[in-house]
């Protein structure tokens, strides 16, 4: 026997009666009725779902669905904007800074000039220096064996592979331009040095440079005991701009590669080309980073009408360097044709953490046709934008430079300078 509670069927009755009623198409209580049905059949798909096993991978409702998934994988950014001015001077980021007037010797920022501090990659530009003066043969050929490889163990992945065969000249861009660390200790042995020997003849090299406080331990920059002054870097430039082969390589954007006895080039692209604005002609740099240095960047750039040199060493983060640039040369612009007084700035490194504020849109860059007699004291309140540090970097980039700063760079796992 079945026992039925009369509640129940009534409650039946009423839902048969209902379903005997013609429902007028469009109606409320036909939608009521669809919505009911839908209901009914998804629980019943989810419980038959639910009881059947799981065969392979469960997969992801929707696009979306995966493209969150990514991003959570992904490593956190944190974006800041950045005053292009402070105290009517450019808003320097790095920990040590160095900008001066090529043409005349005129100081326009400096801050920590004379400490001593890591350099990281910067160090190629001493090791290229040392072996091209030592009669490196530029057409001849030289190997990547599998010590040049243990040289380089811990750096930026290489291209350059062991068993590969190229030109001492194609070393050299590789080393200058896509700042390659196999290249480095290739070009030693191709004139007689293994890697601490070219190391010791770095030192040698740039204390006949008058650079006192500069030496390098080993020669690729990988590390933290190669160490240089914000001061000695610029005339390390010099050196290397006024030589006739490598003031040429400094300058390139790209340079392609051909390995011997291989169709494949390898295009390199200069690490300093995000230094690149309508306001700014680079005319031969480097950059650098390893987990002590940080990131860093000596360049000289055609700014309105004058040569500057820049040194930024102890950036954060990997666009700041740049980010620097940009401030740097716009305020030289603005401030082109008044006298800038010899000021030596010292300041205490950049607070780590920046809260993020809504500023008004930096005004374009004065030209010198635009100058005004005299210049009133300019807002300190200007925002950059923001570039995306994956992108394709453009030949010119916006003039306006901001930063995205990875927050934890992974210990050892170093990205390219």
């Amino acid at each position: 026997m079945v026992r039925v509670s009369i509640p129940n069927l009534a409650l039946a009755g009423f839902a048969a009666f209902a379903l005997t009623i013609p429902l007028l198409p469009g109606s409320a209580a036909t939608a009521a009725v669809r919505r009911g049905a839908h209901a009914s059949t998804s629980k019943t798909v989810r419980s038959q779902a639910a009881s059947r096993p799981l065969v392979g991978k469960p997969r992801l409702a929707s696009r979306s669905g995966r493209q969150g998934l990514r991003s959570r994988r992904s490593t956190p950014r944190r974006i800041r904007s950045i005053p292009w001015m402070k105290g009517n001077l450019p808003n320097v980021q790095a920990h040590g800074a160095y900008v001066l007037d090529l043409a005349n010797g005129q100081e326009l920022f400096t801050r920590r000039a004379d400490e001593p501090r890591p350099i990281a990659s910067i160090s190629k530009l001493a090791a290229a220096l040392t072996v091209v003066d030592r009669g490196l043969d530029l057409d001849a050929t030289t190997t990547i064996i599998r010590a040049d490889i243990d040289v380089a163990r811990g750096g930026a992945r290489s291209r350059l592979q062991e068993g590969m065969t190229l030109t001492n000249r194609d070393l050299l861009h590789a080393a200058l331009l896509g700042s390659d660390n196999r290249a480095v200790p290739a070009l030693g042995r191709a004139v007689g040095y293994d890697a601490a020997g070219l190391a010791t003849a770095m030192t040698k090299k740039v204390g006949e440079l008058g650079l006192k406080h500069t030496r390098f331990v080993e020669p690729t920059g990988l590390s933290p005991e190669n160490v240089s002054t914000p001061r000695e870097l610029i005339d390390l430039l010099r050196a290397v701009m006024d030589h006739p082969v490598l003031g040429e390589i400094t300058k390139r954007l790209e340079y392609d590669v051909r390995p011997i006895g291989r169709a494949q080039l390898l295009r390199y692209s200069n690490t300093h080309r995000m230094a690149s604005r309508p306001n700014t002609l680079v005319l031969g740099g480097k950059t650098g980073f390893n987990n002590a240095a940080r990131y860093c960047l000596v360049l000289a750039a055609r700014v309105g009408g004058r040569t500057i040199g820049m040194v930024f060493l102890g950036n954060e983060g990997e666009l700041t360097r740049f980010g620097d640039v940009a401030r740097v040369a716009d305020w030289v612009q603005v401030h082109e044709g008044r006298a800038v007084p010899r000021e030596t700035v010292i300041a205490a490194a950049p607070p780590s953490a920046r809260t993020t504020v809504a500023l008004p849109a930096r005004p374009t860059p004065l030209t010198a046709d635009r100058l005004m007699p005299t210049l009133p004291r300019l807002p300190e309140t200007l925002p950059p934008s923001f570039d995306s540090p994956g992108a394709t970097v453009p030949l010119a980039p916006p003039a306006l430079v901001g930063e995205a700063i990875p927050v934890g760079t992974p210990p050892g796992g170093a990205p390219p300078d």
